[in-house]
């Protein structure tokens, strides 16, 4: 008669076993019941009741006499929440009573909370998937960027690879014909890593197209009409301008820009931040060139000197990325241009192709597994020096 003055609707059970039948057919919130009864106890009640099948909590009470420290921990153990000590007080009990509601109206909170996070979570899965086989595309389209990692010319020949540390990455390598005798060599690095990176690399590969030398930033009209190339120093500058004037984002990036005489050995190049270019000669010396340079588009009027040196015949002229040079061991520490050069000469033996894969392995065992941290790319260009 109190609870239901108070507002609660009750359903009364005589016994624990009816008491247990009812609570199969219903989920109610609350159960007072008595410790001692006839057949089944109030402890059993309360284990048998904690294993049904239910969505929300339910909150059980066992009303007693014992006051046995020893009988009350065994109620805890069967899954009671709280006791009442006979004889009841009214005010007690209430007050109980809103304790249960409050734990019962937390827990329906953090179960429709949880219901929410999974719905939430289920659509940001359906959004990722979306994503990812995007962008499983845009890695198939960026790849066509280098169509081919293997590639004879007339007086040498270019070897290339290029393994992005996502789907997407921001590194790019390449060559391209500037007429039959001077070929040209690339290599370039964008700051950051996915999209925004892969967006400007792919817009750098359109300005140093071989197929559309209308496009292309490193051509200039020669005498009779004839196709010429701005110096490799001229071409810094001319990107590191449009970077500042035309595309004017946050990003930047890392070049080493090579002109190469195929008849005569001679290559005029430009460092511009990019790791240090190496001479792997035919007698197994490796010479590191450059001084470092400034990045393209990060200081405005920035100046690029050239380096000029000449390749013999059976000399490989080497660009990478810093994804190898600074790819770290297992202890954090990078393997630097001086453990690039030793990989370099511990594969010097191999033609090029071999030669970059063995790089990639031994640059695997130094990291401890296969997914590096950043963009690895390279190539290598074999200097034959047959006459034309």
């Amino acid at each position: 008669m109190q609870l239901a003055r108070w507002g609660y609707r009750v359903t009364e059970a005589g016994s624990g076993e009816e008491a247990l039948a009812l609570c199969r057919k219903t989920a109610f919130d609350i159960v007072l019941s008595d410790w001692m009864m006839p057949g089944m106890s109030g402890p059993d009640l309360c284990r048998a009741f904690r294993a049904l099948p239910r969505d929300g909590y339910g909150y059980f009470i066992l009303l007693t006499s014992k006051s046995e420290k020893t009988e009350i921990a065994d109620g805890l153990e069967q899954g009671a929440d709280d006791f009442l000590t006979k004889p009841v007080s009214p005010d007690e009990l209430r007050a109980r009573l809103r304790a249960g509601e409050r734990i019962i109206g937390m827990q329906s909170e953090l179960v429709e909370k949880n219901r929410l996070v999974i719905s939430t979570l289920a659509q940001l899965q359906k959004v990722y998937d979306s994503l990812d086989r995007d962008l499983i595309e845009a890695r198939k389209l960026q790849q066509t960027l280098v169509r081919d990692r293997h590639r004879v010319y007339s007086g040498g020949e270019v070897s290339v690879m290029l393994i992005p540390s996502g789907h997407v990455g921001g590194d790019l390598v390449g060559s391209f014909l500037i007429n039959p005798r001077c070929l040209v060599l690339f290599a370039f690095d964008v700051s950051g890593h996915g999209v925004a990176s892969a967006m400007l690399t792919a817009r750098l590969a359109g300005l140093l197209s071989g197929g559309a030398p209308e496009n292309n930033i490193t051509l200039s009209d020669g005498t009779f009409g004839r196709t010429d190339a701005w110096p490799p120093e001229m071409v810094a500058f001319r990107l590191n301008r449009m970077m500042m004037e035309s595309v004017q984002v946050d990003q930047y990036f890392t070049m080493v820009y090579a002109e190469v005489d195929l008849q005569s050995g001679t290559v005029k190049l430009v460092q511009a931040g990019h790791p240090h270019p190496m001479v792997l000669r035919a007698d197994g010396q490796i010479e590191v060139l450059g001084e470092g340079g400034l990045p393209i588009g990060l200081v405005e009027h920035a100046v690029y000197d050239r380096i000029t040196l000449k390749l013999s015949a059976g000399d490989r002229l080497f660009l990478m990325s810093d994804g190898i040079t600074e790819c770290p061991d297992q202890t954090g520490g990078e393997l630097g241009t001086e453990g690039a050069a030793r990989l370099l000469r511990a594969s010097a033996h191999l033609p090029s192709p071999a030669l970059l894969e063995a790089v990639v392995w031994d640059l695997t065992a130094h990291h401890g597994s296969p997914d590096f941290p950043d963009d690895v790319s390279g190539i290598v260009f074999d200097f034959h020096g047959r006459d034309f």
